[in-house]
């Protein structure tokens, strides 16, 4: 596989900027919880638990001229009942696609009291507007 340099976009350096206080509170705040449901799409991985709360892991790093989406091969229905225990982020390979453009990826590896699932963040771009934001959020 080729090397390809890609740089952050605007949006990734925002939160880079903004910190990640609210994150490590809504992770915190989790912790132990049993999951009552889990529900993935293109945008976000929501959580939600049996004390009625609920949580999101997105990605924030949205900027022009690039596609972000979420993806897991895992089956998440496996682990309702269990207690979210914490997410962990680590960098995956960039690949380069058809037209030379890169396809960066990132895996979030969510262990619980049964087992870890991945969820693999991806985000296509022209070069200019690399990396990732993930934020984790109460709703």
């Amino acid at each position: 596989m080729a090397e390809y340099e890609t740089h952050p976009g605007i949006g990734v350096m925002l939160s880079w900027l903004g910190g990640n206080e609210s994150s490590v509170a809504a992770l915190k705040e989790s912790a132990g919880k049993e999951i009552a449901t889990l529900d993935i799409d293109e945008e976000r991985l929501l959580f939600t638990f049996t004390d009625g709360t609920a949580m999101k892991l997105y990605d924030n790093g949205q900027s022009c001229c690039e596609t972000r989406y979420m993806h897991t091969d895992d089956r998440l229905g496996d682990f309702i009942g269990a207690q979210f225990k914490k997410a962990e982020v680590r960098d995956g390979p960039t690949e380069i696609m058809e037209w030379g453009e890169p396809k960066e990826s990132q895996f979030l590896l969510i262990t619980t009291s049964i087992g870890q699932f991945t969820v693999v963040n991806y985000n296509e771009h022209n070069g200019y507007y690399g990396g990732f934001a993930l934020e984790a959020k109460k709703v």
